[in-house]
C-alpha cells in the first residue's frame, strides 16, 4: 500500500511542478515558434504515458497485493489481445512524437530563396563570421590556405572571395525580419552553433558544411554558445548576434573589411617591416587569435582557463609544486613547446601542445612580451642593456 501511495505522490508532484515551475523556454527572438510547439507536444505525450503507467502500477499494487486466503492470479504468459493493444498504442505514440519533429526539421533545412548568407567558422574556442560581398557569393576555401592571416582559408586566386566581408571579433549583426542562411564549418573538433532565444542550432562536423536558417524577429543582442563539449575552453566559446534595423545593419556592414583589402594591407605592412619587432608582434597577435589562445588567455588582466597575458612577461610565476619561475623568453618558449612539463598554481594543466614553427613561436612570445606591465618591461630592457 505504501508503494501505491508513493507512486501517486510522484505523479501529483511531477504534474504540479511542471504546471507552476518558473523555468520554461526563453522568449522567442525568431520565427521558430513551431520548435516550442514540438517540444510541448513531446512533453504532453511523454507526460501522459508517465501518468498512465504510474497510475496503472499503483492500481496493480493495490489490486493484486498479497492477502491471506486469496488465490494467486492465474499464470497467463501470453495474451494476443494485450500485445495488439501495446503494439498499436506504442505505434501511435511514436508517430505522434516523430511526425511533428520531421515536419519542423524539413522546414528548418529548406532555405527560402531570398535568405541572406552568413558563414560561421568554429575553432577551439572561438567563433568567426564571414559575409558575401557585393557579388552575393562566398569565395572558395581550402584547408591548405589556412594561416594566421587567413583563418577562413580563402583561396587568394578566387575572384569571388576578394570582396568577402570578414567580421572582426566575435560579434555579428543581422537585419531584423529577413531570413538568414547559416553555413557552418569547423577547423578542429565537433562544435554546435546555438543561439538560445532564436532556437537556432546545428552540429558542425569537421570536414563538412552544416546549414540551417532562421528569421530574426526581435531586435536585441543575443549570446551565441557552443552546444557540444569541445574541450577545456568550451564554456568560453561565446559570441554575439546583434539583431537591428536595416539602416543600422547597413552602416555596420559598410565598415567591414574585405578579404582583398586585408590581403593588401598585410602585404604592405610586411613590406614596411619585414623583420621589425612591430611586424612580429602583429604576427603573434594574429597567431593568438588563429590558434585559439584567446579562448583561455586574456589580455585585459581577467583570468579564464589560463593566466592572463597582461603583465605576464617579467613576472615570477608560482608553480603547483611550490617553486617559482621567472617568465622570460626561455620560460615562454619551453612552456609553449611542452605545456605539461610545468603546472602553474591555480590553473588546471590542460593546455594542449600547439604546432608552431620557430618563427611563429618567436612571434607569439614577442606578442606576450609586448603585453607585459610597464615596470616589468623596463626591468627587462635594463637587464638586456647591461
Amino acid at each position: 500500500m505504501t508503494i501505491a501511495v508513493v507512486l501517486l505522490l510522484i505523479v501529483v508532484a511531477s504534474v504540479a511542478f511542471h504546471a507552476v515551475n518558473p523555468w520554461w523556454t526563453t522568449p522567442l527572438a525568431s520565427n521558430w515558434q513551431r520548435m516550442d510547439d514540438t517540444l510541448t507536444i513531446t512533453l504532453l505525450i511523454t507526460g501522459l504515458f508517465f501518468v498512465v503507467i504510474n497510475l496503472f502500477l499503483a492500481y496493480t499494487v493495490v489490486r493484486f497485493r498479497h492477502r491471506e486466503g486469496r488465490r494467486v492470479a492465474p499464470h497467463a504468459p501470453e495474451s494476443r489481445t494485450l500485445e495488439r493493444w501495446l503494439i498499436g498504442g506504442t505505434t501511435v505514440g511514436i508517430m505522434a512524437l516523430l511526425a511533428p519533429g520531421l515536419v519542423v526539421y524539413a522546414n528548418y533545412v529548406r532555405t527560402p530563396h531570398d535568405a541572406r548568407v552568413l558563414e560561421v567558422l568554429g575553432q577551439q574556442w572561438q567563433w568567426r563570421f564571414r559575409l558575401p560581398g557585393a557579388d552575393g557569393k562566398l569565395g572558395a576555401t581550402d584547408a591548405r590556405f589556412v594561416s594566421a592571416a587567413n583563418p577562413f582559408g580563402l583561396d587568394p586566386a578566387d575572384a569571388a572571395g576578394l570582396d568577402d566581408l570578414l567580421v572582426p571579433g566575435d560579434e555579428v549583426h543581422l537585419p531584423i525580419g529577413q531570413p538568414v542562411l547559416v553555413l557552418m564549418r569547423s577547423h578542429d573538433v565537433l562544435h554546435d552553433f546555438f543561439v538560445p532565444p532564436i532556437r537556432a542550432r546545428m552540429n558542425i562536423v569537421p570536414g563538412q558544411v552544416s546549414r540551417f536558417w532562421f528569421t530574426p524577429t526581435v531586435a536585441g543582442r543575443y549570446e551565441a554558445l557552443c552546444a557540444q563539449l569541445c574541450g577545456v575552453g568550451h564554456p568560453n566559446m561565446r559570441g554575439f548576434v546583434v539583431v537591428e534595423d536595416a539602416a543600422a545593419y547597413d552602416a555596420w556592414r559598410t565598415a567591414l573589411p574585405t578579404f582583398g583589402a586585408m590581403q593588401l594591407a598585410q602585404a604592405a605592412k610586411a613590406a614596411q617591416a619585414p623583420a621589425g619587432g612591430g611586424g612580429r608582434v602583429d604576427q603573434g597577435r594574429a597567431l593568438a587569435d588563429t590558434k585559439g589562445c584567446v579562448a583561455c588567455h586574456t589580455i585585459d588582466g581577467s583570468t579564464r582557463v589560463g593566466p592572463t597575458w597582461k603583465g605576464l612577461y617579467g613576472k615570477n610565476e608560482s608553480m603547483a609544486d611550490g617553486s617559482t619561475a621567472l617568465v622570460d623568453e626561455a620560460y615562454l618558449r619551453s612552456f609553449i613547446r611542452d605545456p605539461q612539463a610545468r603546472h602553474v598554481k591555480g590553473f588546471p594543466p590542460v593546455m594542449p601542445k600547439i604546432d608552431l614553427s620557430d618563427e611563429e613561436l618567436a612571434a607569439l612570445v614577442a606578442y606576450i612580451q609586448s603585453l607585459g606591465s610597464p615596470p616589468a618591461q623596463a626591468a627587462t630592457e635594463q637587464k638586456a642593456a647591461r
